[in-house]
Parts: structure tokens; C-alpha cells; sequence
């Protein structure tokens, strides 16, 4: 019997295309050639088809999601990322906010009895906000809710602390990993190509800084995620740099779970005169990071950026993962324009969510772990 991808080979003119399809059939990588190609030639029908092929073979129709909250200790940044819509500059800290530890801790308490298995930690770079703070923090969760995965701190965060601190990356790492860190949620990647980053965001942590990092966080048994923000000045040479530098250390570590597409949106920040992706734009790109990133297991949309209606339209683009709950408790996407203004989702609705669309919903822990398939 024929599969669909046969058909679209048999149907396919171009020969550069009908060769990355019969690739895609056989199972084989596509190199960085081929994925110019697609991303110049590729229509979102034939991506789409080549990523859904992939994304059935590796897991079916189950689509993930988990139960989880996000802890954001504070907007106020030293650093001022042109496509942050985000931070407020420590010159304007009485613009942002600062939560103490207890302030935070009583968020964790909210969750006590409820069958969360994730906080998420992200924020600005605030230079009170040092090692020893976050290791009192991670510390006194632990000490309240031991079973409670700590996902915590972008790699941006973290070239900060270890620098403050004067400690190597594997230093740093040990420590927190140490007080309770036990994995990365993979933002701070933005565009890795350094001309690009030197546009939007130069004063930050490099991609060797980046890759860096999450290297020594997999070198020590922990599993971290990848991001790449897109759709703004980058070009597609590139977006599969940055996708070549993650596969690189992917072959390397097998350490990254998930790759996370982050859409730029264009509201209140620096960059807003870049118009952004279009939504065919945003599915393209879903499909063609599934066809190149063979050694990833996962993809995600993460629906807070996307809306949720374009959440479900990406799991026919080889999305198996649309995040958690959130339960309303981030504010980096709905302070740049997003669709969500509230995000927050309960498990029902999030099952819906999936179920309208024809998949199998499966609640996961944060190292993909089963904990109910509805």
C-alpha cells in the first residue's frame, strides 16, 4: 500500500523537492542544502505532508501537554534586547517588577494538593538576582514540594550568575543542579548567527555561550529544550544555522527534549516597525524544523504565542507538544501583542484543544514520562 508520500513524490515536478521527499521516505538526514530548498521552494502542503509523515511515524497521533505554572521573578533587565517587549532597564526598575523569595514561594503554595508536576522560571537579568538568591530559592521549593520539576533559568540567565559569581559554566551548573535545578527551558537562544544577534540583541550571551551551557547541563544527566526566535530580520541561511548548531550538539549529547519555534511579535518594543509572520509562514517553519531536526523528539507550539486555534492547525505540521496549562502566569507574549492576553488553559480545556483536531491527548511529565493518556 501506498504511503501519502508516495503520492507527493509521484506528483512532484521539481527534482530537488521529489529527491528531499524520497530522503524523508527512506528515513535519511536532509542536509543543510536541501533545507534551503525547502524553505525557498517548499509549499506548506508538501512541508506540511513530509513533517506530518514524520511526526506519525515517531509518535502517532499522541499529542502532548503537562500541568505547569511559570514563576517570573522579575521583568527588570540589564540587558536591552531590541525584540523584548518584555523588560524594563534596572535605570527604570520602578517600571517592572521584583518578587522576593517568599513572594514566590507563596505562588509555589498555591499549587499545594494540585496535581502540578512543573514551575517553569524564567525572567529579566536583575543584578541583585545572583547565584545565591536562586539557590535559596530553588532550595526552599524543594524543601516545601520535593516531587516538583524545576525548570529554570535561560542560558542568558545563567552566563550572568556564573560571570557574577566567578565560577566556570560547570561550577555554576553543579551548584544549581546541586540546590534543585533539574532541567532548561532553552529560551535566550534567539538567532544564533552573530551578525543577526549583534542587531537584536548584542550584548548578551553568545551562541558558543548558549550551546555552552546546555552542553554542561546534558554532561551532567539534566535534559534542557531549544528555542529559536524567528520571523523578524533573520534570512532562512539564517534559521538552519541556528538548526545545525542545535543538531550538532544534539548528535553529540542527546541531551535536548524539545525544539520551540518563538514567534517575533511585534507590540510595544524596539523592532516595531518589522511586520510579522505570516500564519502559512509560521507552519512552514514548524514543518521544515521537523524534517531537519531528525535527532529531536519532540516539537513544540507553544500555544500562549501562537493562539490556540493556530496550536491546533501546527499539529498537522509536525507539532506533537503544545506546552501546559500555564494557568495565567507568564506575561512575556501577552506583553508583545499575542493573541492570549490571559493565557491559562485547565487540563479539560487543553484535551479539547486537542481532541477538536482528530489527536490523542497524553498528559506528560516534564521528561515526557506518561501520567494519563485521556
Amino acid at each position: 500500500m501506498k504511503s501519502s508520500i508516495d503520492y507527493l513524490i509521484n506528483a512532484e515536478t521539481d527534482t530537488s523537492l521529489k529527491s528531499i521527499a524520497q530522503k524523508v521516505n527512506a528515513q535519511q538526514r536532509i542536509t543543510d542544502e536541501d533545507c534551503l530548498v525547502l524553505f525557498e521552494k517548499g509549499s506548506l502542503g508538501f512541508v506540511g505532508a513530509l513533517a506530518n509523515n514524520i511526526r506519525e511515524r515517531l509518535h502517532g497521533d499522541t499529542t502532548y501537554f503537562n500541568r505547569n505554572f511559570h514563576i517570573e521573578p522579575t521583568n527588570v533587565c540589564v540587558f536591552s534586547c531590541k525584540f523584548c517587549s518584555y523588560s524594563r532597564l534596572y535605570a527604570k526598575k520602578e517600571e517592572g517588577w521584583e518578587l522576593s523569595i517568599d513572594q514566590m514561594l507563596d505562588i509555589v503554595k498555591t499549587y499545594d494538593g494540585k496535581p502540578i508536576t512543573e514551575v517553569h522560571i524564567v525572567g529579566g537579568v536583575h543584578p541583585k538576582m545572583d547565584m545565591a538568591y536562586f539557590i535559596e530559592l530553588m532550595q526552599k521549593i524543594k524543601a516545601h514540594r520535593p516531587d516538583l520539576h524545576v525548570k529554570a533559568f535561560t542560558a542568558v540567565e545563567l552566563d550572568y550568575m556564573f560571570r557574577k559569581a566567578k565560577l566556570s559554566v560547570e561550577e555554576g551548573m553543579q551548584q544549581l543542579h546541586d540546590a534543585g535545578l533539574d532541567s532548561l527551558p532553552g529560551g535566550g537562544a534567539e538567532i544564533f548567527a552573530p551578525e543577526i544577534r549583534k542587531q537584536i540583541a548584542a550584548d548578551k550571551v553568545d551562541a558558543t555561550g548558549w550551546l555552552r551551557i546546555h552542553e554542561v547541563a546534558h554532561n551532567l544527566g539534566m535534559h534542557s529544550n531549544a528555542t529559536m526566535l524567528y520571523g523578524h530580520v533573520e534570512k532562512y541561511e539564517d534559521r538552519i544555522d541556528h538548526m545545525k548548531r542545535l543538531r550538532d550538539l544534539q548528535d553529540k549529547t542527546k541531551g535536548f527534549n524539545t525544539f520551540i519555534p518563538l514567534k517575533f511579535r511585534n507590540h510595544d518594543n524596539e523592532m516595531s516597525y518589522v511586520p510579522e509572520s505570516t500564519v502559512t509562514e509560521d507552519m512552514r517553519l514548524y514543518a521544515i524544523s521537523r524534517i531537519y531536526l531528525d535527532n529531536f523528539p519532540h516539537i513544540k507550539a507553544y500555544w500562549p504565542m501562537l493562539g490556540r486555534e493556530n496550536a491546533q492547525l501546527s499539529l498537522s505540521f509536525g507539532v506533537n507538544d503544545i506546552d501546559g496549562t500555564i494557568d495565567d502566569t507568564t506575561k512575556i507574549y501577552s506583553m508583545a501583542g499575542s493573541e492570549e492576553q490571559n493565557p491559562a488553559m485547565n487540563t479539560e480545556e487543553l484535551v479539547t484543544l486537542i481532541k477538536q483536531v482528530k489527536r490523542a491527548p497524553v498528559e506528560r511529565d516534564t521528561l515526557y514520562n506518561t501520567i494519563k493518556a485521556y
